[in-house]
């Protein structure tokens, strides 16, 4: 089987949210089939869900290695995606992962849904 891989990431984890998934993939005990799919869904009070979990590669994605990670995305998502840096919080206020994207005109309170 060839693997497909991009040279450029369209997104950025900080260090929080590379040990947060670091955590997480070892405490689920994913596979090495399974990679961290990042993309969007149509939804939420905003337009836009981010999605964000271990997945398996499908038709039609893009895989890269981020800061050790293996992450797909499907290609029709990197218009809304590109430039995005994803955070993890675990303070007394907040707790999750931080979507910071460039490409959102708005977003709603909860942080998890946006329009483009």
């Amino acid at each position: 089987m060839v693997k497909e891989t991009s040279a450029i990431a369209p997104v950025s984890f900080t260090g929080g949210a590379v040990k947060e998934l670091l955590k997480l993939r070892d405490q689920q005990e994913i596979g090495e089939d399974f990679g961290l799919r990042i993309g969007v869904d149509g939804g939420g009070c905003s337009g836009l869900n981010y999605v964000l979990g271990f997945d398996q590669k499908k038709d039609g994605d893009s895989e890269f290695f981020i800061d050790g990670i293996r992450v797909f995305m499907n290609q029709a998502h990197g218009m809304y995606l590109a430039g995005m840096q994803i955070d993890f919080q675990s303070g007394l206020n907040a707790r999750g992962f931080i979507f910071n994207n460039p490409n959102a005109e708005s977003t709603c309170g909860c942080g998890t849904s946006f329009s483009a």
